[in-house]
């Protein structure tokens, strides 16, 4: 199995103190910093937008994994990539035209992503499945943290693991929503890349997160 990939949810953070959150992922061997991005319409919550998020930027060398929850998300993927996203996910539903907005992203040298809710189909992102790096599976409903994993979800893993491995495609696969201990092993075999974690990376094991990566990553 190839080397699975944390990327600790900020979500659950102490938003007091950022930076210094961030900094400590990645001295406890975070591989990616995932920001969630929500804009009260496409998701209900909000959160932070690209002025923070170019404040953050100068705490950590590593790669930020913005997923934005906005709509119409089109005409923001230039502030967010500007802000120092390294990593740029949208949904289906969030744009008119999914192909072009997958190219705009692209146009500022930036990975793109697309990601699924739970109840939207496999069959949106496989004609895309090729010009984007990351394909990033919701195993909750967006919108809110620490809630339960949907482990229905696992199928949509599967499904686009054949489909990259029989095209030998290079996009990874990331799972996001509800991650604990005993569901990273199932999405682990399922086939994904990349796991997200918010609750547990920052509130099991009395806050160790250094243990809670490393028992994400290989349980």
């Amino acid at each position: 199995m190839a080397h699975i990939k944390i990327s600790p949810s900020i979500l659950s953070a102490d938003f007091s103190r950022l930076g210094s959150e961030i900094q400590n992922l990645e001295k406890a061997n975070a591989d990616l910093i995932h920001i969630d991005v929500m804009d009260g319409h496409f998701v209900p919550n909000i959160t932070i937008g690209p002025e923070v998020i170019s404040k953050l930027r100068k705490y950590t060398s590593l790669p930020f994994d913005v997923h934005l929850m906005i709509s119409p998300v089109h005409d923001f993927i230039k502030n967010f990539a500007e802000a120092g996203a390294d990593i740029i996910t949208i949904h289906p539903e969030a744009t008119n035209n999914l192909k072009s907005s997958i190219e705009k992203i692209k146009s500022f040298n930036k990975k793109a992503g697309v990601s699924l809710n739970p109840e939207t189909s496999t069959d949106k992102i496989l004609p895309v499945l090729n010009l984007i790096d990351l394909a990033l599976i919701m195993s909750v409903n967006p919108g809110f943290g620490g809630q339960k994993f949907m482990e229905e979800t696992l199928k949509k893993v599967k499904i686009l693991r054949n489909e990259i491995d029989s095209k030998k495609l290079k996009t990874l696969i990331e799972i996001d929503g509800g991650i604990n201990f005993q569901n990273a092993k199932k999405a682990r075999e399922s086939g994904v890349d990349i796991i997200v974690s918010g609750t547990t990376v920052f509130k099991e094991n009395g806050g160790n997160l250094k243990k809670n990566i490393q028992l994400l990553r290989t349980g």
